[in-house]
């Protein structure tokens, strides 16, 4: 139930609505258990991440608006197509039940959930899913389902059968937050809705193979909670992923693999814009090294189901040619794993409605060839993986041109973007970047040197050392 969030920390229009944040997140935070403490955020996290996620990368389908059918059946007919692009990871936005009560538009948010163990029937039934499940795991890709803890849905079961499994508000009502009316949030202090929740997760891992969750809301729910939980669903089945819908360092220290770095997507839009020059991009992974663990690994993107759907993503924020360096740099930069939202191969230039059916229609696939090159590489090359070294390369005008190396088991990539819309200066300084590398997207040797070369408004260059 992330749709307005973005919205709310972006445009605060109403102070209604900040008042309403700071007692519905005190209410939480007085909820703790008294024995209950969050480990302060300078912990160390010392959890080791799934190997098969460090040189992988993360698809996110929103089955509803994916096909004209909206169902797990209609969307396997694509997984081919998806494997040939590269994709390893595919996320699934809520496959659950959507609540009826306080229902928005005709088809409700995918976030108001009705079933914490239940199957959207718009989209099939369990056996459809547990088939799409084995389908993509016997195409050798992985399977991650979002998980919405924080709330549910108007008409969840709980509300009657488990009433104090809720934050209640002045009333004595369950609780809501925003302006997310069709929800009611969940009470953490609450040890058997801990123990329900863990419960409920557990069930999607045992019963139906997934390989771990993309957790909404996940900054509102308390750390204690997630140390409790994921080492829970870790016991039965050891290299599960998880991802973090926030970017509040306990998260990282509370045992999730991966974040969602808000601050570079906001900085990137700027930089698109040319409200920034490119070296803002450099003070946002400053300041995530410094208040993240090193293990920590962003998820960078240029567009979500959130970010499409209100935000004008990426058709908007980083329009026509401008699209492709930022997708490049969020599929090579530092310490992360790329993401690509549903349709953005075709590409698709309208949001998608939340709350209505909206197809997209896969016919173009005017960015596929593009996606497959970053994304093979980044299978193929050590240089890519999520612990690869990142190092700022001098390149030209640090206004304009954003340069870097990423480096790793003998291996070095060559990244450099010319992040405006006017042609750009390019040489190289450094003579450790002199001599024989393979231009990624040419498909050819080329020979680098200080011999300075014109790059066209929003290029991109990766280049690959055989070290």
């Amino acid at each position: 139930m992330t749709y307005f969030y973005t919205l709310f920390t972006r445009q605060i229009t109403n102070m209604k609505k900040w008042f309403l944040l700071i007692f519905v997140s005190a209410l939480i935070i007085s909820c703790k258990s008294k024995t209950s403490t969050t480990a302060p955020d300078t912990v160390t996290n010392t959890a080791t991440h799934p190997g098969w996620i460090m040189q992988g990368n993360i698809y996110e389908v929103n089955t509803r608006q994916y096909t004209k059918e909206g169902t797990f059946n209609a969307f396997a007919g694509h997984l081919d197509r998806l494997k040939e692009m590269g994709v390893q990871t595919i996320w699934f936005m809520p496959i659950n039940p959507i609540s009826k009560k306080d229902r928005k538009g005709s088809l409700g948010s995918y976030y108001a959930v009705a079933d914490y163990t239940g199957i959207n029937p718009e989209y099939g039934n369990l056996d459809d899913w547990k088939n799409l499940v084995k389908a993509i795991h016997d195409k050798g890709m992985k399977v991650l389902i979002d998980w919405v803890p924080n709330h549910t849905g108007a008409d969840h079961p709980w509300l009657q059968t488990h009433p104090g499994f809720f934050i209640k508000d002045s009333t004595g009502q369950a609780a809501t937050m925003f302006d997310w009316t069709d929800t009611r949030v969940l009470d953490f202090k609450n040890n058997e809705m801990q123990d329900s929740m863990i419960a409920a997760m557990k069930y999607w891992v045992t019963e139906t193979g997934i390989d771990g969750y993309r957790v909404d809301v996940a900054w509102n729910v308390p750390g204690d909670f997630w140390k409790k939980c994921i080492p829970a669903l870790k016991a039965a089945k050891s290299d599960l992923f998880f991802l973090a819908e926030g970017d509040k360092p306990y998260l990282m220290t509370s045992g999730f693999d991966a974040f969602y770095p808000w601050e570079m997507f906001h900085m990137m839009v700027k930089v698109a814009a040319g409200e920034r020059p490119a070296f803002g991009l450099d003070s946002i992974k400053a300041k995530y090294d410094s208040v993240y663990p090193k293990e920590a690994i962003p998820m960078y993107f240029t567009s979500n189901h959130d970010e499409n759907s209100w935000n004008k993503s990426d058709y908007g924020t980083f329009p026509g040619a401008a699209h492709a360096p930022f997708a490049v740099f969020t599929q090579t930069m530092g310490s992360s794993v790329p993401l690509v939202y549903s349709g953005q191969e075709e590409p698709l230039l309208r949001p998608l409605p939340f709350f209505e059916k909206d197809s997209i229609v896969f016919s173009k696939l005017e960015r596929a060839a593009f996606y497959k090159t970053l994304q093979e590489l980044r299978k193929n090359n050590e240089a890519l993986s999520a612990d690869a070294v990142f190092k700022k390369v001098k390149a030209g005008d640090e206004k304009s041109v954003y340069a870097y190396t990423r480096e790793k088991g003998g291996k070095k990539i060559l990244v450099i973007l010319n992040l405006s819309k006017k042609e750009q200066p390019v040489s190289l300084t450094d003579q450790s970047l002199f001599g024989k590398a393979n231009n990624v997207f040419k498909g050819q040797s080329e020979t680098l040197n200080a011999t300075a070369w014109k790059m066209e408004p929003w290029g991109y260059a990766v280049f690959s050392y055989n070290n």
